[in-house]
């Protein structure tokens, strides 16, 4: 670009469109008032555009506010690459894709422990519930919920889980206690819409024996994370996978209703493309997944 000034210059237009004076900005720049002014003064030679009013106070002309964002926005990306950059010297980017769900109610709190352990590991999280192929650019490696049918992939068992009703404190404060499953029939039943791989109502009635007809229910749920937001406000009982409410349950937000086994038939795996589950970066991140997942059983 014919037009482009050096670094020096456009740097002295940004830091004048934020002072009053020349003055100013030159005690900012650490140079003399007269280098930037004769810095300013080039650049609107170069660019042939007046760039400031002069007087007791700079002011931005027309043409001079226009470029101002422009080369501010300029400088801030520059820093923030750069900074980035710097940040990731001598580190290894893992790029991870799961559920949002999973995402979010059982890898999220997890990381800072991943981050200490292994500081070379900068990872890179992406959620989407769509099926992997590893084509393009979509992930590294993946953490899926399902049976473990997953042909031409590298794939590890994480963990299974219990599926089980929750209700809030308060829901059954107002409504009692039921004492057995079929008293559950009377109460408002949160219902997940849609998704195949959700916990069904009627599966579950089914594994206690009793049947199941459909409800008077005003509202479905698209959304896991809504479906147990919904049991916290109280609003009915929701049928959940032991991992989604582990914290809800532990400091007594959510209450495990009855102690029914019932063992989800899906379960979580780690998968990645055949080959580099032996990439060093690769085998950590796997360790430290099974390691936690061990905690959980």
């Amino acid at each position: 670009m014919r037009d482009l000034p050096p670094t020096a210059t456009l740097r002295a237009f940004e830091v004048a469109t934020r002072h009053p004076t020349f003055t100013a900005a030159a005690q900012e720049l650490h140079v003399t008032q007269s280098a930037v002014s004769h810095q300013l003064r080039h650049l609107e030679a170069l660019w042939g555009l007046p760039l400031f009013e002069r007087g007791k106070a700079l002011r931005l002309t027309a043409a001079g506010a226009t470029l101002a964002p422009i080369v501010r926005e300029f400088f801030m990306s520059l820093e923030a690459t750069l900074g980035d950059l710097r940040e990731q010297k001598g580190r290894v980017r893992l790029s991870v894709s799961t559920t949002y769900s999973f995402a979010l109610k059982w890898l999220l709190p997890r990381l800072p422990n991943l981050a200490r352990q292994h500081p070379e590991l900068l990872v890179s999280l992406h959620t989407t519930d769509d099926i992997i192929h590893f084509s393009g650019n979509q992930a590294d490696v993946a953490i899926r919920l399902g049976k473990g049918n997953y042909p031409g992939l590298h794939t590890e068992f994480l963990f299974g889980e219990q599926v089980f009703p929750v209700a809030s404190p308060e829901l059954l404060r107002r409504m009692g206690t039921p004492r057995n499953p079929e008293e559950l029939l009377q109460f408002p039943l949160l219902i997940r819409d849609g998704a195949e791989l959700a916990p069904k109502w009627e599966v579950w009635f089914e594994s206690v024996g009793l049947a199941f007809s459909p409800l008077k229910e005003s509202v479905r749920f698209g959304d896991t994370n809504m479906t147990v937001e919904a049991a916290l406000l109280g609003h009915g009982v929701a049928l959940v996978r032991s991992r989604h409410v582990e914290n809800e349950i532990s400091d007594g937000r959510l209450v495990r209703l009855f102690d029914v086994p019932f063992p989800s038939p899906l379960a979580y795996y780690f998968v990645c493309p055949k080959g580099i589950e032996a990439q060093p970066h690769i085998v950590n991140f796997r360790r430290w997944l099974s390691r936690e997942a061990l905690k959980v059983q």
